[in-house]
């Protein structure tokens, strides 16, 4: 099989055709995991994907595809994986067809196999079905047997072949009295699975809907500014430093940075909102958004699998990919459950036929009744299917979930750890205090602060000008321009000397500012930074500024007190501004002053207790605490390495998204736990009335029905999850 080389560290994704249940991912994650070079294999069956981490040194990905196949599965390339759904969903249908055609005249005459010529015709459509429709069973439980393991296709072998070849010996008059023949309950066995199968791959299919529409938002095209003019090219060609033209209603090909133009973009489908954001040269446009209603020329930053939306794409994949406590435990009891099955069937018939009596074909269809309907498939896709929905909700909100354990562990968060700068402040200087002393008004004061500082590339400088052009205040032309390193600007404006700085600058320019004194120590006890602005010989007054919090902020952290959820804000900024940030947040403790290795202490204090502890952050410095709480949310705002390390990322920026992720890790536990529920009732309720238990009382159930019953339990849980969907509403 060709394939391209494994990407770097030795991590590969792939499409898998031919699972069938929660025994075939144990039987393929033990396959794979028993090469030495695969430290990690995790198998999706509600995806159809696996995941394997090994060493490229000395396993490449055709022998990784190998081993599939030896297992007894078929491996896809992952960008071929949804044309392989496709095949098989056009697969199953066909099969499902062809089967029910044949089954009718068999069903419609299964009163009349007395008479010779209907016998040899339902004989001879049973046996079409059999070896054809129910060859794929019979391929997989050979596969499986060869390696020592059980699955959903062992017990559909087995089930529809006694079936079946008990009706031939009948027919042919081997098994002495008996001529009872039931060729109906193969067929139907084998059509009804096959109905099951195609239903669930169409639900299945519309559980990964979210992933596949952001595949689809990657642009084909590319329009490459040369030197000779346009040229359309495909967007996979586009290389970083590359000049792009992208018209009004255009899809941005690639990530860049706007040279030329102004416009808006479409950016819900990375931040959930759908408001466009506007644009102008120096912004960054993120590939697969929509460019509103003007030209923008673009510098392409980042391409192919660097680019956001793959980043995003290979995220979600991985998330749905990892497997939550609870499914691990699902798999596990899926494991043994196939061959516990055959012995219960086996002990159904000696119970039946040795103890009780019973005529040979009435045990025989009690125990072939219980081998169909116990089968596990609808345990082994109550987790994935369940995360796959929580997940694609999730990022239609602009959440992005990058570990689907996470949505089953910030449902019992019990402490979330917050970082001041950037998660629950803005994360840059805002103005919010002006002081003037008698005599003058606030737009003298922000006029002359704007015309000092337009110069000056200073966080405390461009937040003085953005609060300048906020109140209308404009800046006017300077001469004799100097920057002072720790003391602040001075300029020469309209003949007049402008001073704007800190105190000491003040002094140095012979300007008594002692009029503010008391508004200034009260302003600096607070934490905030101050500018002194004097024009010639007058004072003007004091701008003050802070990291001021977000809007949403409080609200964010009430929503998470009411979720029953402890809140301790933590900072490395000092302890009077982080009393004041508390206060405003509304947090229940704070820690100030405090460095990197404190912040990943504070974690391990709090699960020491027993709690389970959520970090939200946006910094390097919150790194450490974020890979060791239990789950870690970044701020998509925040360095890459905060997005890295964390499990969840918020796009937005916003805290209340925090809120929102765990109302859908909640929401996504509980269906969870309804599919097990399910699943198990099922199966609790299903295997006794399948092995006659309450025949005395005329409570049977034959094997065509079992079969009917076991295929449309899989689709009920898969349908249950899409029903998830319906919380989008609530968020």
């Amino acid at each position: 099989m060709n394939a391209p080389s494994p990407p770097p560290g030795g991590e590969l994704t792939f499409g898998v055709s031919g699972l069938h249940c929660a025994s075939c991912v144990a039987r393929l994650e033990k396959a794979l995991l028993a090469h030495p070079a695969i430290s990690t294999a995790v198998v999706n069956l509600a995806a159809s994907t696996g995941f394997v981490r090994f060493d490229p040194t000395q396993l490449t990905e055709p022998a990784i595809f190998q081993l599939v196949l030896e297992a007894g599965y078929t491996p896809v390339q992952q960008e071929q994986a949804e044309e392989a759904e496709l095949g098989e969903l056009k697969k199953q249908r066909n099969w499902f067809i062809f089967a029910l055609l044949l089954s009718l005249p068999i069903m419609a005459t299964m009163t009349m196999h007395h008479q010779r010529e209907i016998g040899w015709l339902n004989l001879i459509l049973a046996t079409i079905i059999q070896f054809s429709a129910g060859l794929a069973f019979y391929r997989g439980a050979w596969s499986a047997l060869k390696s020592g393991s059980s699955n959903m296709d062992v017990l559909v072998a087995l089930g529809t072949s006694a079936a079946w070849g008990y009706s031939l010996l009948a027919f042919f008059g081997l098994l002495g009295d008996s001529h009872d023949v039931f060729f109906e309950t193969s067929a139907w066995l084998i059509t009804f699975i096959r109905l099951g199968k195609y239903l669930e791959a169409r639900a299945r299919g519309k559980a990964g809907e979210a992933l596949k529409k952001l595949a689809r938002l990657q642009a084909d095209q590319a329009r490459l500014v040369t030197d000779a003019g346009e040229q359309e090219i495909p967007a996979s060609l586009v290389r970083v430093g590359d000049l792009v033209s992208v018209r009004p209603g255009e899809v941005i090909p690639v990530d860049g940075e706007v040279v030329e133009g102004n416009s808006s973009a479409d950016e819900s489908m990375v931040t959930g909102e759908s408001l466009p954001v506007a644009k102008k040269p120096g912004d960054s446009v993120t590939g697969a958004t929509i460019n509103k209603n003007g030209h923008l020329l673009v510098r392409a930053t980042r391409t192919g699998e660097a680019a956001l939306l793959s980043q995003i794409i290979k995220m979600v994949r991985d998330a749905q990919g990892d497997k939550a406590p609870i499914q691990r435990f699902a798999d596990a009891v899926s494991a043994w459950f196939v061959p516990a099955v055959v012995l219960l069937a086996l002990a159904v018939f000696g119970i039946w036929f040795l103890i009780l009596h019973a005529p040979f074909i009435t045990a025989f269809k009690f125990g072939v009744a219980v081998v169909v309907i116990a089968c596990p498939c609808a345990m082994g896709l109550a987790t994935p299917t369940a995360i796959m929905v929580g997940s694609g909700v999730a990022l239609s909100r602009g959440i992005l979930v990058k570990k689907g354990s996470a949505l089953e562990t910030i449902a019992g968060l019990q402490v979330m750890l917050l970082d001041k700068t950037g998660t629950i402040t803005a994360g840059a200087p805002a103005m919010t205090d002006l002081i003037t002393p008698p005599g003058t008004d606030n737009k003298r004061l922000l006029h002359c602060l704007a015309t000092a500082e337009q110069a000056s590339s200073h966080p405390l400088a461009q937040a003085a000008l953005s609060a300048a052009r906020a109140e209308g205040a404009t800046a006017g032309e300077t001469t004799d321009y100097y920057e002072s390193e720790g003391h602040g600007v001075t300029c020469t404006y309209a003949g007049q000397r402008l001073a704007a700085g800190n105190r000491r600058l003040m002094e140095r320019e012979g300007i008594d500012a002692s009029s503010l004194d008391d508004a200034a120590q009260r302003l600096a006890d607070s934490g905030k930074s101050l500018i002194y602005v004097a024009e010639g010989p007058d004072f003007l007054g004091i701008a003050a500024f802070a990291d001021t919090i977000k809007p949403t902020s409080p609200q964010a952290v009430t929503e998470l007190k009411r979720l029953g959820i402890t809140t301790c804000m933590i900072t490395g900024d000092h302890g009077a501004v982080a009393a004041t940030v508390a206060q405003q947040a509304g947090v229940d403790r704070f820690e100030a002053q405090v460095l990197p290795e404190r912040k990943l202490e504070i974690v391990k204090e709090y699960q020491a207790q027993g709690f389970v502890v959520g970090m939200t952050g946006d910094g390097i410095n919150d790194a450490p605490a974020l890979a060791a709480a239990d789950v870690g949310i970044a701020i998509g705002g925040g360095t890459d390495v905060a997005r890295e390390t964390g499990d969840i990322v918020l796009i937005r920026d916003d805290l209340q998204d925090a809120v929102r992720a765990i109302t859908i890790g909640r929401a996504t536990l509980a269906k969870v736990k309804q599919n097990l529920f399910w699943a198990l009732i099922y199966n609790l309720i299903g295997i006794p009335v399948a092995a006659g238990l309450f025949a005395h009382w005329g409570l049977t159930l034959k094997a065509e029905y079992a079969g009917l019953a076991m295929a449309f339990s899989s689709v009920s849980v898969v349908l249950n999850s899409l029903l998830l969907k319906r919380i989008s509403h609530k968020l």
